[in-house]
Formats: structure tokens, sequence, C-alpha cells
């Protein structure tokens, strides 16, 4: 596994949920020799919500925010990393467990019984208030609400074009690869393409034309409906990437639209003002 140095690290395979092991040989591991991080537990809703937390280790705060919304497995190495880099740019970035309530995405082993016995009972409306809470918890931890972004992965990233219509303080998010349209249930009452006419912030979707399970048709129904709400929004479709196509750690991973998404999330948040300090 490559450290963002191009040096070699070793990683145990149980820091990353057992649906995608073996991990790739592209799997990106963060030098935190400059960060802070680990493990909080964040009060939400009358109980406390297992997060993991990262920043810059020599920048005093406030500091800009970034809320990082976790694939379907959970906060695993991947995610943890993800916060990692973000605090390498100088943000307090925070991921939280989403599915404590209802299990954990480790205790599953391949990705069909994970989204059946897991992921499906988790409400929207649980994710959107836990999500505040975390907001809160970074306001007292020296983050800056003044410059809050959310980012969000897959699953993560469906959840994300939900904040930018939940939360008004939100400056920008950048959803990847996230569902936008769908069949409505009572813990999913809203798709992302029914509430592109609430959107708060501006979000910025990255996703893959060969993306089997978002099909392009579903991504211009999006647009259609955000250029109807004449909605401050931007999505880009990589022509050779699929679905997770940021995830190093899988074979689904294509290196040039990660690189190319990343710099475009970073240039979202900047121009929307959630800005780190130089």
């Amino acid at each position: 596994m490559k450290t963002e140095d191009n040096t070699t690290q070793k990683l145990s395979n149980n820091s990353f949920a057992p649906a995608v092991q073996p991990v790739a040989a592209t799997t990106i591991i963060t030098d935190d020799a400059e960060i802070l991080s680990g493990e909080t537990s964040i009060p939400t809703q009358g109980e406390n919500m297992p997060a993991f937390h990262a920043r810059p280790r020599n920048v005093a705060g406030p500091l800009p925010v970034v809320l990082v919304v976790q694939e379907i497995f959970g906060v695993h190495e991947h995610i943890r990393d993800i916060c990692r880099r973000l605090a390498r740019e100088g943000y307090l970035a925070v991921a939280p467990e989403l599915y404590f309530r209802q299990g954990d995405a480790a205790d599953y082993n391949d990705i069909p019984t994970l989204l059946k016995e897991l992921v499906s009972k988790v409400p929207d409306s649980q994710v959107l208030a836990d999500l505040d809470h975390v907001a809160n918890w970074a306001s007292r931890h020296e983050g800056d609400m003044r410059n809050m972004a959310i980012t969000g992965f897959c699953w993560g990233g469906r959840i994300t074009w939900l904040y930018a219509a939940h939360n008004p303080q939100l400056k920008a998010a950048v959803a990847w690869y996230g569902k936008l349209v769908g069949e409505k249930t009572m813990k999913q009452q809203k798709q992302p393409v029914d509430i592109a006419v609430d959107l708060n912030a501006p979000v910025l979707g990255l996703y893959g034309a060969k993306d089997d399970g978002i099909p392009l048709d579903t991504v211009d129904t999006m647009r259609q409906a955000l250029r109807a709400a004449n909605a401050h929004a931007e999505i880009i479709v990589y022509p050779d990437a699929g679905h997770a196509f940021n995830a190093d750690y899988r074979p689904s991973y294509h290196a040039e639209s990660a690189t190319d998404g990343w710099q475009r999330m970073l240039a979202w948040f900047a121009q929307h003002g959630v800005v780190a300090k130089a």
C-alpha cells in the first residue's frame, strides 16, 4: 500500500470493512505526522455516537469544517484517510458512525447482506439530525461554523445532497457518486431529485459515466431538476470512471478521475468560502 509520498506502509485488513476485502495495492494511506487525529464520541439525540476526526497539528483554530459522510461500509480506513487528507489541507474533518444505532458494518462480510440487514434500516431523518449534532460538536472543538462544508461517498453522496437542503449554515457540498433518484420509503422519504428546489448550499456532484448503479439518464434527470429550480449546483461526469472511482482500496479506483475530483472538491470549497488557513 502506498502513502501520499509514495513510501510503502503495511496496514491490517482489519482496518477495512470485511465486505470489501482484500484491499487493492492502490490503497493510499496518508502520513499523519502533520495532523492530529483520533476517535471521539459525539452526544446526539440522547446517545453517544462514535466518530473519527482529524485536524492540522500546528494550525490554531478556528478551523474550517468538513463533515465527511461514509460509504455503505461505515467509517473504515478509507473514510478515516479521507479525513486525514482533508486535515493536511487545513480542515477540521469529522466522520461520524451514522449506522451506530442499527449496527456495525464491520459485522458483515458481503455487500447484499450489509445493504439488506443494516443500511436499509437507517432513516434519513435520523442521519440528518445526527449530522447537525456533529456540526455542534465541531463548533465546540475549534471549528468555524461560518465555514462549514460536507462531502460524502456512495451512500454518503446521496446524504450530502439531502444535507445541503437541510442545514442553512452549510456553505458548500460535494457529493461523490451518490444515488439521485429512486423509490421512496418510510426511511427514505425523499431522493436528491426531490430536493433540488430546496438546496441551501451550492453542490458539486461527481459521477462516473460507467456507473451501472447510477445510470446517465438519472444524472440527466437531476440536471433538469436543478435547472428548473435555478439551483446553484454542478455535476461532473467522468467518461472513463465507474462507481466508487475514488475508492483507492477497491478495483473500481480510477486514479485520473479521483485526482481531478479531489482538486475540484477543494476548489469548490474555496470558491464558496470554506477556506483553510494558509
